[in-house]
C-alpha cells in the first residue's frame, strides 16, 4: 500500500508527531510520499518584509490567495526551501531516508498557467490579471514510484511547472490538491492532516465529526457540512478519489500517531463510493 500524507501549514499544526507517525511505517514496510504547504509561512514572510498577504474569493465562494510575482518569489523561497529542507531533516533524523523536491524537479507537478482568476470584490465579479498560479493536469508518478522503489520517502512541495506562452514557469498551486493529484497518479491512500479532527456537522461541537462519507447521500451532508477552509480540503478529496485514490482522509495532525489513526478511522474518511 502506498499512503501520501499531505501535512498542513496551518500554525497551530505541529509535524512532529507527524513525522514520527511516518517513520514507523515506512519502517514497517510502507510507501509513504510527504506531500506540504506552508501558506502560515510565506504570510509571515510577507509580513516580515513589510507586505500585506491577499486573498480573493471566487464566485464559487472559495477562499484562495492571489498570487503576484513578489509572492511567488516569497514562495519560492520558503516552501522548496526552508519548509522543505526542515522536514527532510525530521525524517532523516527519525531514520527514514527522505528526499525533498519541488513539483518543478523533474516535471514532477505540471499544467496550465492560471494568468487571470475571477473573483469577488464588493459584490461584484471581476477578472484579476498577474495571478501566478496553476491548475496541476500531471504528475509524473514515474518519478515518485522510482523513488519509492528505492527505499526513499519523497517529501514533496510546491510550486508546480505550468506552461507560459513556449516556456515553462514556475507557478504556486494549492497544496491540498498537489497532494490529491499524487495521490490519484498513484492509486494511493491520501491523509489530509490538518488542525481540526475532521469534517464536523456542527462547528460548535468538535465531537461532532463527520467520520465516514460512503454514500451519494452522505457525500451531500458533507460538502453542506463544510465551510471556508474546510471547503478546499473536501474538494482536494474529491479530486483525489476521482483521479484513482483509494480513499481520502481528513484528519486531526496533532493527534497521537495521527497517520496511522487517520488509516484507522479517525477523522473524515471519503471512500470513491460516495462519488
Amino acid at each position: 500500500m502506498t499512503v501520501v500524507v499531505k501535512i498542513g501549514g496551518a500554525r497551530a499544526v505541529d509535524p512532529k508527531g507527524a513525522l514520527a507517525d511516518i517513520a514507523s511505517l515506512v519502517e514497517s514496510g510502507e510507501r509513504v510520499v510527504v506531500v506540504h504547504g506552508g501558506s502560515t509561512a510565506v504570510d509571515d514572510t510577507l509580513e516580515a518584509m513589510g507586505e500585506t498577504p491577499e486573498y480573493v474569493e471566487t464566485p464559487g465562494g472559495v477562499v484562495g490567495r492571489f498570487t503576484d510575482e513578489r509572492t511567488m518569489d516569497v514562495f519560492s523561497m520558503v516552501l522548496p526551501g526552508k519548509l522543505n529542507t526542515a522536514l527532510v531533516v525530521g525524517l532523516q533524523n527519525a531514520g527514514v531516508n527522505a528526499v525533498g523536491l519541488s513539483g518543478v524537479d523533474g516535471g514532477l507537478l505540471t499544467g496550465p498557467r492560471k494568468g487571470a482568476v475571477r473573483v469577488v470584490e464588493d459584490g461584484k465579479r471581476k477578472i484579476r490579471r498577474g495571478d501566478h498560479s496553476g491548475r496541476i493536469a500531471e504528475v509524473d508518478g514515474d518519478l515518485l514510484e522510482t523513488l519509492l522503489d528505492g527505499g526513499y520517502t519523497p517529501v514533496a512541495t510546491v510550486p508546480m511547472l505550468a506552461k507560459d506562452g513556449e516556456e515553462w514557469l514556475a507557478v504556486n498551486s494549492d497544496a491540498d490538491r498537489a497532494a490529491a493529484a499524487v495521490a490519484g497518479a498513484l492509486g494511493a491512500d491520501l491523509v489530509l492532516l490538518t488542525d481540526v479532527p475532521g469534517v464536523l456537522a456542527d462547528l460548535e461541537d468538535p465531537e461532532s465529526v463527520i467520520d465516514r462519507v460512503d454514500s451519494p447521500a452522505a457525500y451531500e451532508a458533507l460538502t453542506e457540512a463544510a465551510e471556508g477552509f474546510m471547503t478546499r480540503k473536501v474538494m482536494a478529496a474529491t479530486e483525489g478519489l476521482e483521479g484513482g485514490a483509494s480513499s481520502a482522509v481528513i484528519a486531526d495532525a496533532n493527534a497521537d500517531a495521527p497517520v496511522s489513526a487517520a488509516l484507522g478511522g479517525a477523522g473524515t474518511t471519503i471512500t470513491p463510493d460516495a462519488l
